[in-house]
């Protein structure tokens, strides 16, 4: 019996061998290749997508798009990473006919086209629509936190920046001191006067700091990313420099339907422009959208509703509960002839005052409360209960009771929207943008949304009949969204 043996390295061969003989007719650059060549580059407003009548030759976009969504479809998103394959993966070779960019030229076109990379990834989610991988009927909406290109080190809060100003201000009054007692001494007072300059011109930066923190209302200032935020991460994971990345998710195949990268560090006011960008993209004239107690804000949910879009989304628990349960606030009942609310005592509550801050109306009646016998068992209050409702109070109400009706299809909501985070942050190893800006992290997350999408398109239909489907969508004029 003898060990498997390969070709001698210095065997020469008669035939010769095209570049499309080393790539399999089922191969996932063919559908990356059919789905680039047959997009208008030019209408998508890609850099060097025309050409000028002078200057230095520029590579094509098309092949920088193929070799990017080759990158991000198979872990590899660095730019002097993706310059390696180009020199030694078979695929990248024959997806870009041999060329060879430099990492910076791949860098760049990142940077470059990261508004265009959007338009790429709602031209693929269109076709998919056209292809009936997007039902459109039903879609859920999540949050992530994604770690901006931002260390700790270069967030700087109010309290840190004091700190800071402190610990210079003590060493530049001990350098001074020193400066003094070395008066005679030219080498040592020379040495010291140089690192008092050092730090004098630290202590210029932190003021500087603390100003734009001032300025910001006391929100604390990035100096690689000013537009990242410092965020709170879920888990227990603690605070860190972050962009908070929303998503919207199909239910008929999980495909990832829009997106948002966005520097808020909830997700109470996101959900209208959401929803909007995903009632477009399916052409549907209504929609049921699936999302969590953190998207429970009735301006959003009223926004939604009269869009046709039928939100599923359930109540935050109570941040304050009475001490005793039957005074909880579901049980005082809302007289909207009279505009007043009825406590389970049996007392009415009238309208009192109007919240500025949000417009909730507040109901209360201090007379009751001060003589009402069950008091203690409602509030712990000195004084009185008090009643908010949201001026959205019925579209609210309509969105809860529609997640505990169809507890089944809010499950669902978990399934799909955590899933995509799951594969790109944890699988893929995408948890921290390469880029800085909202801008170029939006391109960024583009390319791992569309190479989430194209991932599972080729499982559903096939690489071939996936292939096909491109080109008769494009050559019947059916891309004209």
């Amino acid at each position: 019996m003898a060990y498997v043996t390969g070709a001698q390295r210095d065997q020469l061969y008669m035939a010769a061998r095209s570049l499309d003989e080393f790539v399999h007719e089922d191969n996932a650059v063919r559908v990356i290749d059919v789905f680039v060549d047959s997009l208008d580059l030019h209408a998508l407003k890609f850099k060097y997508a025309k050409l000028s009548a002078t200057g230095r030759s520029p590579y094509h976009p098309a092949a920088m798009l193929k070799l990017y969504i080759y990158g991000y479809l198979n872990r590899v998103r660095s730019s002097r990473r993706l310059q390696a394959e180009t020199r030694r993966n078979m695929e990248v070779m024959w997806l870009l006919c041999m060329l060879r960019p430099d990492d910076k030229t791949i860098c760049n076109f990142r940077s470059d086209n990261a508004k265009a990379l959007k338009e790429v990834f709602r031209m693929f989610n269109k076709l998919c629509v056209k292809l009936e991988l997007i039902g459109g009927e039903t879609a859920a909406f999540d949050g992530t936190k994604v770690k901006a290109n931002n260390g700790r080190k270069n967030c700087h809060t109010e309290k840190s920046t004091k700190e800071t100003l402190e610990r210079l201000n003590k060493r530049i009054e001990g350098y001074l001191k020193e400066l003094d007692e070395n008066d005679n001494k030219d080498a040592e007072a020379s040495k010291t006067q140089e690192t008092l300059e050092q730090l004098t011109g630290r202590k210029a930066e932190a003021e500087e700091i603390l100003r734009q923190i001032e300025e910001n209302g006391g929100e604390a200032v990035c100096t690689a990313d000013p537009e990242a935020k410092l965020m709170k991460q879920g888990n227990g994971n603690g605070y860190d420099v972050c962009y908070n990345v929303q998503t919207a998710v199909d239910e008929k195949h999980g495909l990832v339907m829009a997106f948002e990268v966005t520097d808020s560090c909830n997700d109470l006011g996101e959900l209208s422009s959401m929803a909007a960008q995903t009632k477009e993209i399916a052409e549907a004239e209504e929609m049921n959208a699936l999302a969590d107690t953190g998207y429970y804000n009735g301006e959003e949910v009223h926004k939604c509703e009269e869009a046709g879009i039928h939100c599923h989304i359930p109540a935050p628990k109570p941040s304050h509960t009475p001490p005793d349960p039957e005074f909880c606030r579901e049980n005082f009942i809302y007289d909207p002839e009279n505009d007043c609310v009825t406590c389970p005592a049996g007392n009415e509550l009238p309208y009192v005052r109007t919240r500025e801050r949000n417009d909730f109306r507040v109901y209360a009646n201090r007379e009751a409360c001060k003589h009402c016998p069950m008091k203690a068992k409602c509030t712990k209050s000195k004084t009185l209960r008090e009643i908010e409702r949201s001026p959205y109070e019925q579209d609210l109400a309509q969105a809860n009771a529609r997640a505990k009706e169809n507890p089944e299809l809010f499950q669902r909501r978990m399934e799909l929207s955590e899933h995509p985070f799951g594969v790109i942050k944890s699988v893929w190893g995408y948890g921290q943008f390469l880029c800085r800006g909202i801008e170029k992290t939006s391109g960024e997350a583009a390319l791992a949304f569309l190479a989430f999408n194209l991932r599972r398109a080729i499982n559903i239909m096939g690489i071939n009949n996936l292939s096909d489907s491109i080109s008769r969508a494009f050559s019947c004029a059916l891309c004209s969204f």
